[in-house]
């Protein structure tokens, strides 16, 4: 018998990282997962490995940064599954330009739309029926860099990762007494697919001393599963080695700028 037996959990960006692993571990735990992302097939084969374990998965795109697509698949999935207990708000993306200095506000915008934005929007479509029900778990990926916010993950990633982890604050404080609980899980470096969209793409050694995405995912699988009467509201994960970033920090600060920039170093 699994620890999330008859559970229904929505999980974003599926496909890879942390939130394939994820779901792997709550279809494990008994949960059907459905599993939603930009690309169907990645989500297929995260299905079929679900079901060759004798587990449960449904697939279905989603572009988070629609607050109409998101309301029209919670609907689908209160319609032919059942009402979602379990939210994971794993989905995210860092800007290209880093800097403060030389970020476009279109591309401040887009990164607040799917870091905060998009979970304000899943959260608003899951939250009235786990109140009416008295019961509800809503987990968000943040990050690391709301504690120390810095030129790895940029400006804009750092500001919606600190306000994804206020609203969630709030969700706790607010809701806790209706039964929902709300969880915000910030983790340190993680050897993901994003790492390649970095200024600086980490080395394979430096990669290495990464998490591994399946860390994080026991930790959210750990918040999901635990009796109703707990919660965990913040839990903070990390490398154990501190790794220099110096170089990626470095490399980061000049994405973007004009090439007429008067202090943009000589190559």
């Amino acid at each position: 018998m699994g620890l999330l037996d008859g559970k229904i959990a929505l999980v974003t960006g599926a496909g890879s990282g942390i939130g394939r692993e994820t779901a792997l571990l709550l279809a494990k735990d008994g949960a059907t997962v459905v599993l939603t992302g930009r690309r169907l097939e990645p989500l297929r084969e995260v299905a079929a490995l679900i079901e060759k374990g004798d587990g449960k998965a449904v697939a279905r795109t989603l572009d988070i940064e629609s607050r109409d697509e998101i309301f029209d698949a919670v609907r689908w999935i209160k319609d032919s599954i059942g009402l979602v207990d379990i939210l994971v708000n794993n989905a995210g993306s860092a800007s290209k330009v880093l800097n403060a200095r030389f970020l476009s506000e279109a591309e401040w915008n887009s990164t607040i739309n799917v870091n905060l934005t998009a979970v304000f929007n899943l959260t608003q479509a899951v939250l009235p029926d786990m109140i009416a029900k008295g019961e509800g778990t809503i987990i968000t990926v943040s990050s690391l860099a709301v504690v120390n916010p810095n030129l790895l993950g940029g400006a804009a990633y750092g500001a919606a990762k600190a306000g994804v982890k206020n609203f969630m604050t709030f969700l706790h404080n607010t809701y806790r007494n209706q039964g929902v609980r709300a969880t915000t899980i910030l983790p340190g470096e993680t050897n993901t697919p994003i790492m390649d969209n970095r200024a600086r793409p980490p080395l394979k050694e430096e990669r290495a001393v990464m998490m591994d995405p399946h860390d994080v995912a026991r930790a959210i699988a750990l918040c999901a599963s635990l009796n109703k009467s707990a919660v965990i509201p913040e839990l903070h994960i990390c490398p154990t080695h501190m790794r220099d970033t110096s170089a990626d920090i470095e490399a980061a600060r000049w994405v973007g700028a004009p090439a007429d920039t008067p202090d943009l170093p000589k190559k």
